[in-house]
Formats: C-alpha cells, structure tokens, sequence
C-alpha cells in the first residue's frame, strides 16, 4: 500500500485517546462501523488502520476488530455479530485459512450479511478465478495492488452493500411480523414467492402477478 514511512508509527495501532467531554447538547455519536482485520503481520493491521483512519460513512466512523489466524477470527466472529466487513488474508498458519474463514463464515455461523475481502500477498498460490466461483466473497485482491485510495473505495463499497442488506432484513422483519392467517405467501429455498394473497402483495405494494417469481427480499428493499 502507498503510505509513507512515518518514525511515529508506533502509534498507529493503538486506539484513539479519549477527546474532551462532549457538550451535554451534543448529538448522539452513531455506532461506529465493525471491521475485523484477520492477518498474521501485524504490519499489514497497522497499515490498513492508518490508511484509513479517517473513513467515515453515513456518518459513522470505523473500529477495527484485531485477528492474526483464522480461529481468532472465527472466535471473534461467533462473539460480535455485527461485524460488517473482513479484511481476510488468505495465506496465514496454513496455505488456505483464509479461505476456510471465508467458507465458515457463510456455512457455520450462517452469515450472509457480512462482507468478506481477501487479500493476498502471494497471488502465485491462490488462483483468484476459481476462489471468486467458489466462495461466497464480496472481493479479492492482491496486497501489493491494493492503494489506499483503492481499498478506501473497496471499504466503502462493501460498508454500503452491508448496509444496504441490514435494512433490507429489517424490512423483510417488519412486513413479516404484519403478516397474520389473512396475509400469506409461499417461498421456494431460495426466497422466490411461488404464492401470496392479495393483502400480502397490497403489503409488499406491487400486484400479485409482478411478484411472482421475484425474490422477497429483493422485493422489500426496492
């Protein structure tokens, strides 16, 4: 990554320091972003933590979640549910840990919702095609590609496609718990409605015959 040598890096890992009391009529600070950085060189978290120090998205900075293997990630994965992003090197204690976090992530915890973002520093080992057919990722890249403009963009996008799906589970949450006997529709595995009633398409707001076939979330979040 393209940031300069600084002889203070020695601070940039650590946690920002208290600022000064806020002003009782000060607007409520917004929950910061989580983002876990999984990688074994304590170079690359202390890089990608300063590159971007300063994002801020909808109003919402970022706090960065520390891993160095994959059972750390998974340990903090399975005890902090709203992570939004994974920073996840590929090559770790084995050739392939990264790649068996991205796959537990989406198989065993059933996190759909997370976005995931390999890195790797040695892009002769991972065949980058096949790793984007065959794992459930938002992104791949190699280190050396990855400036801080491009993974200030690449953060960005993944925090907006996260939030993008966080609203549209709780819309599919709130039109769900309208639903009563009076208002029901049938889903196939992959949420396509197979069947719904007319108060259940009124609820959705689009006629029954255009909502047939389409996928409900995709439905709730238009």
């Amino acid at each position: 990554m393209d940031v300069k040598e600084d002889s203070s890096a020695d601070w940039m890992i650590e946690e920002d320091l208290p600022g000064s009391a806020e002003p009782a009529n000060a607007a409520p600070v917004l929950a910061p972003w989580r983002v876990l950085i999984v990688d074994d060189d304590v170079d690359v978290h202390v890089v990608t933590k300063f590159s971007l120090s300063n994002a801020c998205f909808q109003g919402r900075r970022l706090s960065f979640l520390h891993a160095y293997s994959g059972d750390e990630a998974m340990h903090i994965l399975r005890t902090t549910p709203d992570v939004a992003l994974v920073l996840l090197d590929v090559i770790m204690e084995t050739s392939e840990a990264g790649l068996k976090v991205a796959r537990q992530i989406r198989d065993e915890l059933n996190n759909k919702l997370v976005r995931i973002v390999l890195r790797t520093g040695q892009p002769g080992q991972a065949l980058e095609h096949s790793i984007i057919l065959d794992y459930d990722i938002n992104d791949f890249w190699c280190k050396s590609d990855l400036t801080t403009r491009k993974l200030f963009t690449t953060v960005i996008s993944s925090l907006r496609g996260y939030a993008n799906l966080v609203e549209g589970e709780q819309r599919l949450a709130a039109v769900q718990a309208q639903l009563d006997n009076s208002a029901a529709f049938t889903l196939d595995e992959q949420q396509r409605i197979l069947d719904l009633n007319d108060l259940a398409a009124r609820l959705l707001g689009a006629p029954r015959e255009e909502l047939l076939g389409t996928r409900l979330n995709a439905t709730v979040t238009r």
